[in-house]
């Protein structure tokens, strides 16, 4: 494994609140549970995650963005980036929720 695989686990431990080996090991635990699984069906939840952890991630700075606006109205400073804040906040609501239907239609779809 190179630096740049491991980080990718540890990032997705540290967000599943696990250790690297815990979650190497429920990973590997899972998937020999489920050997009939297609290359398809794991690539798909591959990417879901990989969106999961994006959204997370914007969902972050964009809460830092809110806060910066919060406690200069609080301030009472001119916050005149506010309103692009409010936009981001929107457009990401938006992508979470046709994530989530996405995901949610391809669950659903009969086999």
């Amino acid at each position: 494994m190179n630096d740049d695989e491991y980080q990718l686990l540890a990032r997705a431990a540290s967000v599943c609140h696990m250790s690297v080996a815990n979650f190497l090991a429920r990973s590997a635990l899972n998937a020999a549970r489920d050997l009939d699984r297609t290359a398809a069906e794991i690539a798909g939840e591959r990417e879901a995650l990989h969106e999961l952890f994006a959204l997370r991630r914007h969902l972050g700075q964009i809460g830092n963005n809110l806060n910066q606006v919060a406690r200069a109205a609080n301030s009472g400073a001119d916050v005149p980036y506010a309103d692009a804040v409010l936009k981001a906040v929107h457009r990401t609501a938006r992508r979470v929720d046709e994530f989530t239907q996405r995901y949610l239609d391809t669950e659903t779809r009969p086999l």
